[in-house]
């Protein structure tokens, strides 16, 4: 019964913003666990060095694709519909940051990281809504896993405001479309903390050792802690939940008040 209830073999899986970081350890997981995987991402170059990194582990398609256009998504649903009958996993990764001092911070800024953070993911889920639903079953309904980020969850260090703002609305979004598709299509999402991606690169580099030293855990994300949870809640164990918000931190953000 176990190994089955953890299992995310023979699924079909589509991560965006899968050539790096966050998306790519997820992809990596997915494929270590026997799913077969669509990555998509903005440059084609990336998404071909990630194919070809990634192929090792097993199954993998790359589909380059600006999430944030309303147009590339359609293609980016066209083509999977067109090799897929029905699809098991959609993860909402693709990511835009932007930071700025307050009294310098523009309204593109605004545009931009909600346009990629998310209305890509409701394009997406509304676009995918029939290949996930011919995927589910009663028992194993199809998932729908949203990137979010404990900066939703607490005030951030970084001036980064409208990524903050974008991430606890992707986090209230999936709550929303949990309600919305129940029960046939489970949406949850992971909050991640530090993990190593070039979103945090230069803060890794400036301040690393006191971003270690700062988390409970002593340390940053690793590849199998957010792959772990992306199998958990694709895989059959999770079938009970949706409209979750993970944390994936160590601690940080839910231990914050004794940091203080």
């Amino acid at each position: 019964m176990f190994p089955e209830l953890f299992s995310v073999r023979g699924k079909t899986a589509l991560v965006t913003g899968g050539s790096r970081g966050i998306g790519y350890m997820i992809a990596e997981g997915y494929l270590r666990a026997g799913a077969r995987v669509y990555i998509s991402s903005r440059k084609a170059d990336a998404c071909q060095r990630a194919e070809q990194e990634l192929s090792r582990f097993g199954e993998v398609h790359a589909i380059p694709s600006d999430v944030s256009s309303e147009q590339q998504c359609q293609a980016l649903v066209g083509e999977i519909a067109e090799r897929e009958s029905a699809l098991h996993i959609l993860v909402n990764n693709a990511g835009a940051a932007w930071g700025a001092e307050f009294d310098e911070f523009p309204d593109a800024a605004w545009d931009k990281v909600f346009g990629v953070n998310v209305k890509a993911p409701f394009t997406l889920t509304k676009l995918l809504r029939p290949l996930l639903e011919a995927a589910s079953t009663r028992d194993d309904p199809a998932r729908v896993i949203n990137i979010g980020s404990i900066d939703g969850l607490v005030v951030p260090g970084f001036k980064n405001f409208s990524y903050s703002a974008s991430k606890a609305a992707v986090h209230h979004l999936t709550r929303h479309l949990a309600a919305e598709l129940a029960p046939s299509i489970l949406v949850n999402a992971i909050a991640p903390g530090p993990f190593p991606s070039k979103m945090l690169q230069h803060a890794l580099d400036e301040h690393g050792d006191e971003i270690r030293a700062r988390n409970p855990l002593g340390r940053i994300g690793r590849t199998e802690d957010v792959a772990a949870a992306a199998v958990y809640l694709a895989s059959p164990a999770s079938s009970f939940m949706t409209g979750a918000v993970i944390p994936l931190d160590g601690g940080l953000s839910t231990t914050i008040g004794t940091q203080l």
